[in-house]
């Protein structure tokens, strides 16, 4: 998207937005947000294209706010200021009616304050025309299967109140595997809003070698305890899960949080653990569903104690807190894990024997009160004695309480960290991702 195009869309959605306010009557409120992108997706299958094109796609969410009611509506967005007003005041009667309706919201979440922001990161990306000859110059010969999606996305938010945020940015995301015959993989993904040529060089080759490791004789192993390491991007997998009853202030009052025996000081993470959310680097925006901004930073679990929970305004409402700009779901949006020391050169020396995991999958909570976390091994993961790579292994199913491998278990973690994307696209590409080095863990419990 040209930067006349994208400044176009900006002025598109301000006069929608001045209209609203011009409509509205006066025992009214309302929010609109709005998701727009214009983006190419192309698709590889052995090394070949198998789909390609580019999506123009927008929507906002216009909700209408009275007598401590609420009702949305999901519209489409085009940017053509006739043909959005007219679908934009149809939403709107048909809220006005529907508003009388609904029962009272004793929570509910009004417009307040004038917060304002503009945010626009300009990247370098490869020209569309150069995505496919660049992506299989390196991997023309392999079993190659992934998706390139890159473009720019565009977030905003605008109320009754005044407050009005406009998020754009240029991003993209590589996600992909190389297969062996034998039916192993290698996954990976590369990500970012500028493409460089020698870090997506450095991934492949990587891949590569990982590749000429597959091909040996799988090693089965009986369940037990194993000394591990995890790479960045099964690090960033297990930090997921904190998301989903871990971090929300809403699940800990109810009874929900992994995080619960933490806050109660019960039990203790290792100290040198620190969890933080990070917005210095504009992958995604600040702002939440009601246009509040959070902290650049908003320190969660320093040496590994509790010192923050995710907070929005609705269960600061119901529960008597402070809100911290936390959005409706209360998960981590700009997550970082600070490193540790373990330099890459020496992670197969200090791991000596045990599991090198590249890759989780189909993870779930199997005890939450006692932070209990289950899943699958996936993709390059290998057996390791004496510090050098054995044999790939069949795939093992893990139970284990973060309290232990984030606590007294926790080895060290690396001196280097990943950023691992959020490769999302349903309903449109999604933003941000984690920050995560990788870590070396003792005694981790395989189960079969």
């Amino acid at each position: 998207m040209k930067h006349q195009e994208l400044s176009a869309l900006e002025f598109s959605f301000n006069q929608l937005i001045e209209t609203l306010l011009n409509k509205k009557e006066e025992s009214e409120q309302f929010t609109v947000k709005l998701s727009s992108e214009y983006s190419q997706f192309t698709r590889f299958n052995h090394a070949k294209v198998r789909q390609t094109g580019t999506v123009a796609d927008g929507w906002a969410e216009l909700t209408l706010i009275q007598n401590q009611r609420s009702a949305f509506r999901l519209i489409p967005f085009t940017g053509d200021r006739e043909v959005d007003w007219q679908v934009a005041y149809k939403a709107l009667q048909e809220l006005r009616e529907e508003i009388p309706l609904l029962p009272l919201d004793p929570y509910l979440v009004l417009p307040s304050g004038t917060n304002t922001s503009r945010e626009i990161h300009a990247g370098n990306l490869l020209l569309e025309e150069a995505v496919v000859p660049t992506v299989l110059e390196l991997v023309n010969e392999l079993d190659f299967t992934g998706i390139y999606a890159g473009g720019v996305v565009v977030k905003a938010y605008a109320d009754s109140s005044g407050q009005k945020h406009w998020f754009a940015t240029d991003s993209f995301t590589l996600d992909y595997s190389i297969f062996t015959t034998e039916e192993q993989a290698v996954k990976g993904t590369f990500a970012g809003s500028h493409w460089y040529q020698e870090a997506y060089t450095a991934k492949i080759d990587e891949a590569k070698k990982q590749l000429k490791l597959l091909s040996r004789p799988v090693k089965q192993l009986p369940r037990g305890n194993y000394k591990t390491y995890f790479a960045p991007a099964a690090v960033a997998d297990l930090l997921s899960m904190l998301s989903w009853g871990g971090v929300s202030e809403a699940d800990l009052q109810q009874g929900n949080s992994a995080l619960a025996a933490l806050s109660r000081q019960e039990k203790l993470l290792s100290p040198t653990f620190h969890l933080k959310e990070n917005f210095h680097q504009g992958l995604v925006p600040r702002f939440n569903e009601w246009g509040e901004m959070a902290a650049p930073e908003l320190p969660i679990i320093t040496n590994g104690i509790l010192v923050n929970t995710l907070i929005n305004s609705r269960t600061a409402k119901e529960y008597q807190k402070t809100a911290n700009g936390a959005n409706t779901a209360e998960s981590l949006r700009a997550p970082e894990l600070s490193p540790g020391n373990l330099e890459f050169t020496r992670i197969l020396s200090n791991l000596d024997t045990g599991l090198y995991v590249s890759n989780l999958h189909y993870l779930n909570w199997s005890d939450r009160p006692t932070g209990r976390i289950t899943g699958m091994t996936r993709y390059a993961c290998f057996w390791v004695e004496d510090g050098e790579i054995v044999a790939p292994i069949e795939n093992l199913r893990f139970d284990d309480s973060l309290y232990r491998f984030w606590g007294e278990n926790l080895v060290d973690l690396t001196d280097f960290q990943e950023f691992i994307p959020d490769v999302g696209t349903y309903e449109g590409r999604q933003l941000g991702g984690s920050m995560v080095p990788g870590m070396l863990v003792e005694d981790f419990t395989y189960t079969l």
